[in-house]
């Protein structure tokens, strides 16, 4: 395994929201003091799963605000911080917002809206962020999910960045769903460059190629497990009878994809938490389809 100060089990948190669908700021501290109970060493905010992009700067700022105010019960719960936009000067002033916040790190998408840039044209970008937003101390982690932003973050893309700059552009989540990448990463970087896997499944595959932890939407549901597989793998033991499990609640889940309306419903269902709605374009789950996914996890 990688060992960094980041290093563990992460829930990419869904975001409260009140019904005319502005953030629910009230809540948010409430939420991540629930993940911090059952096993999370942090969560990332306004991810995929948070809904990031369907968020204003003045809406994430209030949002990553609300937060850190987790930190009065949970002192060493770990805040990352979704940045990435399209725009470059957006995504600075975002990132660097996040650091003067006092979040540990951010994770950050490649410019999405452009799928044919050159791997050239990423790099750039990523280096005007480092050295206009990162401070000497700070952690950047690449968003790697090709399969919804359209590009991502090749070998090649990963070794220059880290040459360039070894501190702050500490690794990656991967959330390519892609075994082989993450068995390449752990052959090309060994636990030099931390990894978190945004797979529940392939969890323990990960942790084997020297990842860091993990990062995902189910955690919102399944962090206990995960951290158990976390703790066991840290202390040597064999994790399959577990890592099993969770890929069986992992694999029922994505039955019922987008994550953020399934988990927001699973979230109040299964352990009385307020029914957030989602924002549009995203829309709610089905009571139907809440039965069943209560079921299938059953």
């Amino acid at each position: 395994m990688s060992r960094s100060s980041l290093s563990g089990v992460y829930a990419a948190a869904v975001t409260p929201l009140r019904p005319d669908f502005s953030p629910d700021l009230d809540a948010i501290p409430g939420l991540l003091s629930f993940l911090a109970g059952r096993g999370c060493h942090g969560a990332l905010l306004l991810g995929t799963t948070g809904e990031g992009p369907s968020f204003s700067p003045a809406e994430r700022e209030a949002i990553w605000r609300a937060a850190v105010k987790v930190r009065d019960q949970h002192p060493e719960f770990r805040l990352l911080a979704g940045t990435g936009t399209p725009s470059l000067t957006e995504t600075i002033d975002l990132t660097r917002l996040a650091f003067d916040i006092g979040f540990n790190a951010v994770v950050t998408l490649p410019p999405y809206y452009f799928r044919n840039a050159s791997e050239d044209g990423i790099f750039n970008w990523f280096r005007e962020l480092i050295s206009g937003a990162v401070p000497a101390d700070g952690s950047l982690l690449g968003y790697h999910f090709p399969g919804v932003a359209g590009i991502g973050f090749s070998i090649e893309l990963l070794v220059r960045l880290k040459d360039a700059f070894p501190a702050q552009f500490e690794g990656i989540k991967d959330s390519s769903h892609d075994g082989l990448f993450a068995k390449q990463l752990g052959e090309r970087f060994g636990p030099d460059l931390v990894v978190f896997s945004g797979t529940d499944s392939d969890f323990t595959l990960a942790l084997q190629s020297h990842a860091a932890g993990c990062i995902t939407a189910p955690a919102n549901l399944i962090s206990p497990s995960l951290r158990q597989i976390y703790d066991v793998y840290s202390d040597g033991n064999n994790t399959a009878e577990l890592q099993q499990r969770v890929t069986d609640k992992r694999h029922a889940l994505e039955k019922f994809a987008p994550f953020p309306p399934s988990l927001k419903a699973l979230l109040h269902r299964l352990y009385g938490l307020p029914r957030w709605p989602v924002r549009p374009p995203l829309v709610e789950m089905s009571d139907v389809d809440e039965d069943r996914a209560v079921a299938e996890l059953a």
